[in-house]
C-alpha cells in the first residue's frame, strides 16, 4: 500500500478522504496517514485522523508519500505543487472514483487530478495535470483541459471545448459547444456560456458575459 495524505482539512478535503475510503474498498490501494492544512492546529483530530502540520512541513518528508492537492483555488493548487515539487520523495496521484464512465477511446487525465463520483468523461478528450472535476460533471468529445482547472459540482461541458489553464468553473454552469475558456478565468455558479470567453475575467450571467478583469 501507498501512504498518503490530503492538503486541505476542510469540506472538499474530507470528501477526498471518503474517495480514498472507496477507492479502496475492494483491495485496499493507500493508507491514508493525515492532513496537511496551514489554517487549522497541529495535531487536531478531522474525522478521526490527524492534521500533521503545515504544507511547507511536507517539504522535510524523506520516504516516499503520495500527496493529493485539495485545493479548488487553481492558482493557490499551482503554486503548493510547485513548492511541493522540489522534494522527489513527493508524487501526486491522480484519484477516480470507481463509479466515474470513461470512454476507451483516446481519454487522457494528467497527473494529481481528482475525479469525483458520477462524472461521465466521454472520447478523445485531454485533460491536464491538477484538474479537480467535483460531483456529477460531464466532459464531452474532443474537449481539451489545460492544468489547474477546478470544475464544482454538476458543471456541463459539451463536446469540442478548450479550457485552457487556471480556470474556475462554478457549481451548475454549462458550456456549450465549440468554444474557448482563457486562461485564468473564473465562471460563475449557474452560468451558460455560449460564446467563447477571453483571459483573466469572471463571468456570469445567462448568457455568461465578463463583469470584470482580474490579473
Amino acid at each position: 500500500m501507498k501512504k498518503i495524505v490530503i492538503i486541505g482539512a476542510g469540506g472538499f478535503g474530507r470528501e477526498v478522504k471518503m474517495l480514498i475510503d472507496q477507492i479502496n474498498y475492494n483491495k485496499k490501494k493507500y493508507d491514508f496517514i493525515g492532513f496537511y492544512d496551514d489554517n487549522i492546529e497541529k495535531g487536531s483530530m478531522i474525522n478521526g485522523f490527524k492534521v500533521l502540520g503545515s504544507i511547507d512541513e511536507l517539504l522535510q518528508v524523506d520516504y516516499n508519500l503520495e500527496v493529493v492537492i485539495s485545493i479548488a483555488d487553481p492558482k493557490i493548487k499551482m503554486k503548493i505543487h510547485e513548492t511541493l515539487n522540489e522534494n522527489s520523495f513527493l508524487s501526486f496521484p491522480t484519484l477516480i472514483h470507481p463509479n466515474v464512465l470513461i470512454g476507451n477511446d483516446e481519454v487522457l487525465i494528467g497527473n494529481g487530478c481528482i475525479v469525483c463520483a458520477s462524472n461521465i468523461i466521454t472520447v478523445n478528450i485531454s485533460i491536464g495535470n491538477f484538474v479537480i472535476l467535483n460531483l456529477g460533471c460531464t466532459v464531452g468529445h474532443d474537449t481539451n483541459i489545460g492544468d489547474y482547472c477546478s470544475f464544482m459540482p454538476n458543471v456541463n461541458i459539451s463536446g469540442e471545448v478548450i479550457i485552457e489553464n487556471l480556470v474556475y468553473v462554478g457549481t451548475g454552469a454549462k458550456i456549450i459547444n465549440l468554444l474557448t475558456i482563457g486562461n485564468s478565468t473564473i465562471v460563475g455558479a449557474g452560468a451558460v456560456v455560449s460564446k467563447s470567453l477571453p483571459e483573466k475575467c469572471t463571468a456570469v450571467g445567462i448568457p455568461a458575459k465578463p463583469i470584470k478583469y482580474h490579473d
